[in-house]
C-alpha cells in the first residue's frame, strides 16, 4: 500500500548506542569498569592480583602436605614386601603421573562432586556436598604430585645403605623410631633435589585452579584483562610474582640442602 511504501522511503532515526536510548544489549555491564581505563583503576586491578597471590601460596602449600603425605604412604607400599600393596602404589604413581593435571582437576571438580552425591543418596541420605574450588585445587594437585614424590622418596631411601637399618633394627628399635632416627634424616638429603624440582612444577601447576573458579592471581589477572583489553600487563605482573615465589623457594631449599649436606663430599649427593 501507499502507507507501506511511505514508511519504507522514510529514513529510519538513528538509534543511540549509549544514554537512557540505548538498546540493552550495548549498554555496558555496570561491574565493568570504564572503557578508557584511568591510572587508579589498573591499581585497584594490580592490588587485586597480589592479594590473589596470597591465596596461590596457600593452595601451593596445602597441596604441597598432601602431596608429602601420599608420596611418604606411597614409597613406603612401594618399598613393602606385600604384592598387593606395591601394586597398588604402582598402579597410583603409572596412572597419575600419564593423566594431565587438567584433566584430573576437572574430574575431581566436577566428577567427584556428583560422585559423592550419589552414594550418599545411595545411603538414603539427602543432604548435599558441594566440593569448593579450593578443596578441590588442594586435593588434585595434592593427589598429583603425591605421585612424583613417592618416586622421590623411594629413590632418596633406597640410597641409604640397608646395613644402617638392619643395625638399628639388631639395636632393638621398631620400625618408626629407626624411620625417624636414621632413615628421615639421611633420605632429606638424597630426595631435596627431587622435591625441589616437583615443588616448583607444582607452584606452576596452581595456575589450572583458576579454571574451575578459584579467585587467585591468574584467575584475577584474566579477569582484569578480559575488563581493560590490556592482558600483556597483567600477565607479566602474575609471571613475575611467580618467578619471586619459585626464587625465593630455591634460595631456601639449596640452604636447606647446605644444612642437610653437611659433612659429605659433593661427589656423595
Amino acid at each position: 500500500s501507499h502507507w507501506a511504501l511511505g514508511l519504507a522511503r522514510r529514513p529510519a532515526s538513528p538509534i543511540p548506542l549509549t544514554g537512557p536510548g540505548a538498546p540493552a544489549c550495548f549498554l555496558r555491564p555496570p561491574f565493568l569498569p570504564p572503557a578508557v581505563p584511568t591510572a587508579l583503576n589498573m591499581n585497584d586491578y594490580y592490588i587485586a592480583i597480589l592479594q590473589g597471590s596470597v591465596l596461590t601460596v596457600g593452595v601451593s602449600l596445602c597441596a604441597l602436605m598432601v602431596s608429602i603425605v601420599l608420596g611418604l604412604a606411597g614409597a613406603a607400599a612401594k618399598l613393602s614386601a606385600r604384592p598387593v600393596l606395591v601394586a597398588v602404589a604402582t598402579v597410583y604413581t603409572t596412572v597419575i603421573r600419564g593423566i594431565p593435571e587438567l584433566v584430573l582437576m576437572l574430574l575431581v571438580f566436577y566428577g567427584g562432586t556428583i560422585g559423592l552425591n550419589n552414594l550418599i543418596e545411595a545411603m538414603g541420605s539427602d543432604h548435599y556436598i558441594d566440593v569448593d574450588p579450593f578443596t578441590a585445587g588442594v586435593l588434585t594437585i595434592g593427589f598429583i604430585y603425591g605421585a612424583f614424590m613417592t618416586e622421590t622418596f623411594r629413590g632418596a631411601i633406597l640410597a641409604i645403605p640397608k646395613g644402617q637399618m638392619e643395625a638399628a633394627w639388631a639395636f632393638g628399635m621398631g620400625r618408626m623410631q629407626t624411620f625417624l632416627r636414621i632413615t628421615a634424616p639421611q633420605m632429606v638429603r638424597y630426595a631435596l633435589p627431587g622435591f625441589t624440582n616437583n615443588w616448583l612444577v607444582l607452584i606452576k601447576a596452581t595456575a589450572l585452579v583458576s579454571l574451575i573458579g578459584l579467585q587467585e592471581m591468574t584467575y584475577l589477572a584474566k579477569q582484569a584483562s578480559a575488563a581493560t583489553r590490556s592482558p600483556f600487563e597483567f600477565f607479566l605482573f602474575t609471571a613475575a610474582l611467580f618467578l619471586i615465589y619459585t626464587t625465593l623457594s630455591l634460595v631456601l631449599l639449596r640452604k636447606l640442602n647446605a644444612r642437610f649436606s653437611l659433612g659429605t663430599k659433593r661427589g656423595q649427593l
